[in-house]
């Protein structure tokens, strides 16, 4: 520190005795100094004063030496020294980071240095300034420009990106620094690509075809691969920002063969798990995991994740990840890590989806891999994150794949060539849901509802499946112990709401399994009483509208098949003890929740704690589509079960629409008619067409068989003339068949000219046919004609009956002032009306 009070002192000269100059004055001098001396000795040492003084006193330096420090890398840029003391001054004021000199400063703000960086780049010609630095080789220049940028970018990443854009050449300068032979320059220039890349998609896909992932993969391998230091993590990084939410990068990434170099890093060597996984690898393989992640996260386009999940599979990443996860010695967040992974290579790929069917754990017995991933599901003393994982790795292999979602409920039903001793998925759902964990109820609930997505015959499957009951009892079906758990005071709130979905997401599209819950005893009862409760509690809420939602399904999927549970039964019921009002409120209740919000982001179950596991994603996509349509089927009854959009108006006006509807159900009753009358004649027109198309057809045939026939005869008559002389004693026979050819050639004709008439006849009746249609036609269209004057005219009546209402109040009203004389000035009127007498409220008439 003396040193440094000493330098300064040669460059300011010294002070009177007994005065210290404060540090705005120092700094004041200093930067006078730079801008007056004409010896670049002087400039040089000035901007050293400067460079030591800026991280005590970053708010000085700042305020007054960032001009005559631009100035100086505009003017003096043929000195390397200078220009690095400049740099380096400028980085120290613009970067977030506090100095251990300025801890106890309190002038110093929280982001003095994003306002500094604000100030230096207002003029984009200083970025450009310092961009061309870059290509100055010498180390201190190199550096300190790298690092300024990357403050800067850190500061203001959008600004800064957009100011590198427009640079001549400046995303190809900074990714020449990736080949610089010195590792610091190349290591500082990825932290700052890390930095740019960051939410840009115009200078990731610049960036990826400036090669970028060839030069990041040799980086990778020089480096050690998985087993590298703080370096192969950066690279990683960069990848991720480069491949993440950006399509065209990842086409170019698979096209590039690059998903093929991935694969040999998930090897793992022999002797991992005695050495063990160091900070550094876990987190080099977490950045690993991420990759594969982003090429195939279901929000990717579904053209470039099929494409990439193919290549997974061919280039045995797929077969990787499975080593990893049946794997010992594996730490928990890189198998939670890899879990995920799989889930999204596998979601919606059946080849994919039949890899991960046939793995099998390193157990004894062996056993499926997806068995052993569901047993760490339902035991609670696994990690929340992990149990996340497996669920969002099973709803991905079931994920469209009908075979899957078969298998599992084929091991719920019974079976004689099944092992009862061996554990199968089924039974490990059916455990977790009747487990007294309510985690494990939640999970078990969801997985088994994942089961029946789009399956509608799976859901008349699993109304079979039947349990045992203590006791030697008769056997309950699954839905009927559901059903019975739902009921329950001691099932805890989570475990509702899990068999709620798995009911709701049943019954949804499958009559029979809402005819099993309407005749399951106690269920409607329970349904109703939760709705007609006023709970306070927001979680109550929720199951209130998943309730609603439960009965509305029953609604709207009911067959009608059993008496007295109708659907008009069932809402007749919610009117006279919910109310339509307060159902639909509570049916809205689902869609407030934060829960709901939050799963209709992602298919990904994501939460922090357990108690912000309640609703999954199929479920709010189900809810999503029949919310609107349960709502307005049970609005539109009343008590009477007439519909509500229905007018009531008044006796003389009710009389005049009336009238008009009788006029238009005429007109319609008419319509009907005509067009079932023209369906007729068009149907019959098609007949005559028919037939008279065989009768051409016959004609055509008679008249060929005619020709044949005259053929034959004028050969018949030169035989016989030839023959005369020489067969004298076959005269008779030979005139015979001349006499039979004769008489079929006449029957011929004959036949010929029937057939001919017979077609005219056709003809004439088809001609008559068609003038009937056109006349039935034009009848049609008069009538619509007509009934359109009829609407025009009700309406124009109905608006002369508003006019007429809205005059009569005005009347009244008048009335009323004259008749009261002694009314209090600034008092409203009161309009009365007689016992017998109601206003007539306007309508809107409807066909």
């Amino acid at each position: 520190m003396e040193f440094l009070k000493s330098g300064i002192k040669t460059v300011l000269g010294g002070t009177e005795p007994g005065q210290q100059p404060s540090a705005a004055e120092t700094v004041e001098k200093l930067v006078d100094r730079v801008y007056s001396s004409t010896l670049l000795e002087d400039r040089r040492d000035a901007c050293r004063a400067l460079k030591a003084l800026s991280r005590k006193y970053r708010i000085e330096v700042g305020a007054q030496g960032m001009p005559p420090l631009v100035q100086v890398l505009q003017n003096d840029g043929q000195d390397a020294e200078i220009i690095s003391y400049a740099l380096d001054t400028l980085c120290n004021v613009v970067t977030s980071e506090e100095f251990d000199e300025e801890a106890d400063n309190p002038t110093v703000s929280v982001n003095v240095g994003e306002q500094f960086t604000e100030m230096f780049i207002k003029t984009p010609e200083h970025v450009t300034l310092v961009m061309g630095y870059l290509d100055e080789y010498d180390f201190r220049v190199r550096r300190a420009a790298i690092q300024l940028i990357t403050s800067l970018i850190s500061n203001k990443t959008r600004e800064l990106q957009d100011l590198v854009l427009v640079s001549p050449m400046g995303v190809s300068k900074l990714m020449d620094l990736l080949t610089d032979s010195r590792e610091v320059i190349r290591n500082d220039v990825l932290l700052l690509l890390i930095e740019l890349t960051k939410g840009n998609s115009n200078i990731q896909k610049i960036v990826a075809f400036e090669n970028a992932f060839d030069r990041l993969f040799e980086i990778v391998r020089e480096e050690g691969c998985s087993d590298g230091g703080i370096v192969v993590e950066d690279c990683l990084i960069l990848l991720l920002n480069l491949l993440k939410n950006n399509s065209s990068n990842q086409q170019f990434f698979k096209e590039g063969s690059y998903i093929q170099r991935l694969a040999p890093m998930f090897e793992l060597a022999q002797d991992t798990e005695e050495l063990g996984w160091s900070p550094q690898k876990v987190s080099n393989f977490h950045c690993l995991l991420q990759v594969v992640r982003a090429l195939v996260t279901p929000s990717n386009q579904q053209v470039v994740v099929s494409a990439c999940q193919r290549v997974m599979q061919k280039s045995r990443l797929l077969h990787a990840l499975c080593e990893i996860l049946m794997s010992s010695g594996v730490p928990a967040d890189i198998l939670t890590e890899t879990i995920n992974a799989v889930a999204e290579v596998v979601r919606g790929d059946r080849d994919n989806q039949d890899e991960l069917g046939r793995v099998m754990a390193p157990s004894s017995p062996p056993r499926p891999a997806i068995v052993v991933l569901l047993m760490s599901m339902i035991n609670e003393k696994q990690l929340l994150a992990l149990r996340c994982a497996v669920l969002y790795c099973f709803e991905c292999f079931l994920y469209r794949n009908a075979d899957g979602q078969r298998a599992v409920v084929q091991t719920l039903l019974p079976s004689s060539t099944s092992d009862v001793s061996a554990l199968s998925t089924g039974q490990l759902l059916c455990t977790g849901l009747f487990s007294t964990d309510a985690l494990a109820n939640w999970f078990s609930a969801v997985a088994l509802m994942h089961t029946l997505v789009e399956n509608v015959a799976l859901k008349e499957e699993l109304l079979r499946v039947l349990l045992a009951t203590p006791g030697g009892q008769r056997p309950i079906t699954l839905l009927e112990q559901c059903s019975n758990l739902m009921q329950q005071e001691r099932y805890r709130l989570q475990s509702k709401v899990g068999l709620l979905m798995l009911l709701s997401l049943w019954l949804a599209h499958c009559p029979g399994a809402v005819k099993a819950l309407l005749e399951t005893q106690g269920t409607m009862a329970y349904l109703t009483a939760q709705l007609c409760s006023n709970e306070h509690d927001e979680r109550e809420f929720l199951v209130q509208g998943m309730c609603a939602f439960l009965m509305g399904l029953c609604i709207q999927f009911n067959d009608n098949s059993l008496p007295g549970q109708k659907r008009e039964d069932i809402s007749q019921l919610i009117i006279k003890r919910i109310g339509q009002e307060s159902f639909c409120s509570k049916l809205a209740e689902v869609s407030r929740h934060e829960a709901y919000s939050r799963a209709c982001k992602q298919a990904q179950i994501r939460a922090k704690s357990a108690g912000e596991l309640l609703l999954d994603y199929e479920y709010c996509k189900l809810y999503k589509g029949l919310e609107a349509l349960i709502a307005k089927l049970v609005s539109g009854f009343d008590v009477d079960g007439i519909e509500l959009t229905e007018l009531t108006l008044s006796s003389e006006a009710s009389a005049l629409v009336s009238q008009y509807k009788g006029i238009i159900r005429g007109m319609d009753a008419q319509i009907q008619t005509l067009q079932q009358s023209s369906k007729e004649l068009e149907s019959e027109n098609a007949k005559l067409k028919e037939k008279l198309n065989e009768e051409q057809t016959l004609k055509a045939q008679l008249s060929d068989q005619n020709t044949l026939l005259k053929a034959q005869l004028g050969a018949t008559g030169q035989v016989n003339v030839q023959s005369q002389g020489q067969a004298a004693e076959t005269p008779a026979a030979t005139e015979e068949e001349l006499n039979a050819a004769r008489y079929q050639a006449n029957m011929y004709f004959a036949e010929n000219i029937r057939l001919t008439k017979e077609l005219e006849t056709l003809r004439q009746q088809l001609s008559a046919e068609k003038q009937r249609a056109d006349a039935a036609q034009e009848s049609l269209v008069a009538t619509q004609k007509d009934q359109e004057d009829l609407l025009e005219l009700l309406a124009d009546q109905e608006a002369k009956l508003t006019r007429f209402e809205q005059a009569t109040t005005t009347t009244s009203t008048t009335s009323l002032s004259a008749a009261n004389p002694n009314q209090v000035p600034g008092e409203a009127p009161v309009a009365t009306f007689p016992l017998d007498e109601s206003p007539i409220p306007s309508g809107t008439a409807s066909r």
